[in-house]
Parts: structure tokens; sequence; C-alpha cells
């Protein structure tokens, strides 16, 4: 479904299949949705794929939430504090990770023990509380079954589900100013979730996350990522938030929350002047 004029009907699908075009080289890549809301009404502005309401994990993409708590908290207090240290055990699937790490780095490479930890500290009671109080997807933070880890585990894969059409109205409250946080909260996640302006002018904010499905015993299925670029763009006053969800056939090379990345970023600059 799409909320736009006739006459821009045809540029629009011609730019999302020019942002389509880089995943044509992996056999079996595909989109399952784009989606784009005003951050100030919660209208969708655009909804293309096959399937913008189902959910799924959603990865990396809820450190924008977890940004949230930490600073509504006072568990985080500005774009580099507090650092912490990297410890043995922390999880340390990439090498970056293995360092000091400060708000802004966290985010911009993703880093998961960080997140944990943060969590943590905040522990089960207040998490829930602000998982329920966003109304973030399905608000499951139970965790992977039996193993009563969803503290730090409920968004890698596990219970926690969201669908870009929700991923968007999350965003879109948040920008409002309707989630349980401080204003200063919505203003440091938007400050350390920056990424370089387009060309015409949008101030872009967004976050990547790769993740898995799980079977019926609940364990992830490694094949088949998706893959999430979410996030928000602002100028002269207006607001649009954007969600695009990909899934490969199999692992690729490039991650496929990388690939979802740029394929949006590329996108944005005429979707955004041409959506109403």
């Amino acid at each position: 479904m799409r909320h736009v004029s006739a006459a821009r009907i045809t540029a629009l699908s011609a730019l999302a299949l020019m942002a389509c075009s880089p995943l044509s080289t992996s056999a079996g890549a595909g989109t399952l949705c784009t989606a784009l809301a005003d951050a100030s009404t919660g209208k969708v502005l655009m909804q293309e794929g096959p399937d913008c309401a189902g959910r799924v994990t959603p990865a990396s993409t809820f450190k924008i939430a977890i940004a949230l708590m930490g600073y509504d908290s006072g568990i985080l207090t500005d774009a580099h504090h507090p650092s912490w240290p990297f410890k043995p055990g922390y999880a340390d699937w990439r090498e970056q990770w293995k360092q000091n790490t400060d708000p802004t780095y966290w985010l911009k490479e993703s880093v998961v023990w960080y997140s944990q930890e943060i969590t943590t500290k905040l522990g089960m009671e207040r998490f829930r509380r602000y998982v329920t109080g966003f109304g973030y997807g399905n608000e499951d933070v139970s965790g992977e079954k039996g193993e009563n880890n969803g503290l730090t585990h409920a968004w890698l894969s596990s219970s926690l589900a969201i669908s870009p059409l929700e991923q968007v109205g999350f965003l879109s409250r948040m920008l409002r100013g309707e989630l349980p946080v401080s204003k200063e909260a919505v203003a440091m996640t938007g400050a350390i979730s920056r990424f370089p302006d387009t060309p015409n002018g949008w101030q872009v904010h967004g976050k990547t996350g790769m993740g898995f499905a799980r079977d019926k015993a609940g364990k992830p299925v490694r094949g088949k990522p998706y893959g999430w670029f979410v996030g928000w763009a602002t100028k002269d006053g207006r607001s649009v938030t954007f969600a695009r969800l990909e899934r490969d056939p199999a692992r690729q090379e490039t991650p496929t929350s990388f690939r979802a990345r740029d394929a949006m970023l590329a996108a944005l600059p005429g979707l955004l002047d041409t959506v109403e």
C-alpha cells in the first residue's frame, strides 16, 4: 500500500528498484518491506514489499530502545560516558568489541556486551516496564526457552519480535514525545545515532540489525538472516521515520543489515522529498 500521489508512483517505483539493484547479485536476496511514516501523525506514507506487518527479531535495532532506557535512567550520561572496559567472558564475536566502549562507539560498532551491561544494570523489572511502556513489538522479554536470559538476550534472535510497521510506529511515538522517557533521553539517542546528511539536506539517524528466525525448539536458524535498517530523517521541522527489512536465503559475505542500510540510504533522498 502506498499513500503517494498517482503522478509520483512511477518515480517512487524507479527509486525503489534502483535501491534494490545492489541486492540482485545475491541469489534469492529480497526486500521484505520498505516503510516510511510521518512522525508527527504516525501516518504511513509508504509501505512496499510482501511483508510489512510480520514480526521478526529486532536484533541490534533494539539498541535505539536500550539507548532511551540508558539515558532516561541515568546509566548513560552523554555521548562518551560511561566508557566501560572489555572483560573476558563478554560477547566478543567481532574484534572491534574487545576494547573500551562508550555510547557513541557502542552504536557505531553495535557492541552487544555494552547493551547487556546497560540492561543488567536496569534489572528485569525496569527493563520490562520500559519495553511495555514503549509498546515495542510483542513486548516479550522472556528470552530463550528454558534459559531465563531475557534481560540480556530477548532481542537477539530470541523472544522479542517487531514488524517494520511497528518499527516506524515506535520511532514516531519517540519523536512525538509519547514514550515514558525524558526529552533529554530522546535527544541523546539522536546524537549517538547520526548518519551523514543526505545531499538534499535531510538529517539522518539510524541503526542496523541482523538476526535469525527460530525453529520450533526455540533454536536460531543460522541460514536466511534478516537485515534491518531503521531510523528517522528530519528537515525544515518535519520528521519521517523509516524501516527497511531484508532477508537472504543464506549468509552472505556482506552482512544483510549492511546491504539494507546501504540500499535505504541510497533511496532516502528521493523518497523523502517525494512522499506527501
